[in-house]
């Protein structure tokens, strides 16, 4: 038996800044992951500020803050990480669209948060690639990229031996600690679970469910494009609770690469892919970049996203079994959350004021299973 404050399951981008915020709490955290691939390693990596319902609201321009606060030492410490102020584009294909930015517009302003509305001549000026049919845009400078997997790794190891890391497989948690494949059990003062999808298999009754999503990656293509492009109809797409669907999403990355996306099918986790969902996901993207035709994809892959009935994560204690704590269910906004989810975290564990109002990411506010 191995004993540390805090033991956290999963090692991926929510897990990693539970142990970043944990750690600078003054607790010791033994971090445990399988190394079995999950929604860190193929996502998107966006920090966007997201403004669905007002939970949404406050987890993502929380974390936004606390990831502009790492920009230089993350960008110092870890190149890597790939962190990149791209700014996104909310691209309006027509009238109607428009009016909804115009109205984001209005609400961000509202919140103190920068952006302004661009036309359709200047987005076309401003990005080229796009379909000159475009009504116009509202960017928001403040969004950026970031390569995820490189990003966990770095906060792991940044309080040193403060934190530690082991590949091992959790089975089963129980009051008397973590029990892990090889027959060995930790033991901590809380747990913390951050496995994302791979979670339901180690706390029965938990309300998650897969939604899976595909990507495309181009050859590089060094200048065709700055900024993250999002289609104004994407938070309706991601926000489906039924059958599949298609959005578009645009995303500039360091190598010169452009990232294709995005899609979302429930209730699979079949890695393979969805030639017919790819083929109708990227035929939305030429819609938007018809130059994208002139493109080589080489590469394209599968991930699952861990989604709530609310869509809104579990951030918080587990509510039958004593020292537990939640870090899932992020969906696809796990990237961007990640450092406030943390701040939640560590801020319920030890009993200090959390940085934003907790309860509306309660575990307790969803039914579950017996």
């Amino acid at each position: 038996m191995s004993t540390s404050d805090v033991v956290i399951i999963g090692a991926g981008i929510v897990g990693a800044a539970c142990a970043d915020a944990l750690a600078r709490s003054g607790l010791s955290v033994r971090v445990i992951d399988a190394r079995i691939g999950g929604a860190t390693a193929a996502g998107m990596g966006h920090l966007v500020l997201m403004d669905d319902n007002p939970a949404e609201l406050a987890l993502s321009q929380a974390s936004l803050a606390q990831w502009q606060a790492l920009r230089p030492a993350l960008q110092r410490e870890a190149p890597d990480a790939a962190y990149t102020a791209s700014g996104t584009l909310w691209v309006a294909a027509n009238d109607a669209e428009m009016h909804e930015a115009e109205r984001k517009h209005a609400r961000l302003q509202a919140l103190g948060v920068v952006c302004d509305l661009l036309d359709a001549a200047q987005l076309s000026r401003t990005e080229p690639l796009l379909a000159p049919q475009l009504c116009g845009a509202l960017r928001v400078p403040g969004d950026a990229i970031v390569y995820a997997p490189n990003a966990a790794a770095w906060l792991l190891r940044r309080h040193g031996a403060r934190i530690q890391v082991t590949q091992a497989r959790a089975v089963r948690i129980d009051a008397d600690g973590v029990h892990l494949a090889d027959g060995s059990r930790l033991s901590a003062g809380a747990t913390v679970l951050a496995a994302g999808l791979h979670a339901a298999a180690l706390c029965p009754g938990l309300p998650l469910r897969a939604k899976k999503g595909q990507l495309a990656i181009t050859d590089r293509y060094p200048g065709w494009l700055r900024h993250q492009v999002v289609e104004l109809g994407y938070i309706h797409s991601a926000h489906h609770s039924e059958g599949t669907s298609v959005a578009f999403n645009l995303q500039p990355r360091p190598t010169g690469q452009l990232l294709i996306g995005s899609s979302r099918a429930f209730d699979t986790q079949d890695r393979q892919i969805d030639n017919a969902l790819l083929a109708r996901m990227l035929r939305r993207a030429l819609r938007y970049a018809p130059a994208l035709a002139q493109c080589n994809i080489i590469r394209t892959w599968a991930g699952f996203r861990a989604a709530t009935p609310d869509g809104l994560p579990l951030i918080g204690a587990h509510p039958r079994l004593e020292r537990l704590w939640l870090a899932v269910g992020h969906e696809g906004l796990g990237v961007t959350a990640a450092p406030a989810t943390g701040k939640l975290i560590a801020a319920q564990i030890t009993g200090s004021v959390p940085c934003i109002d907790p309860a509306p990411y309660a575990p307790t506010r969803l039914e579950w299973a017996a």
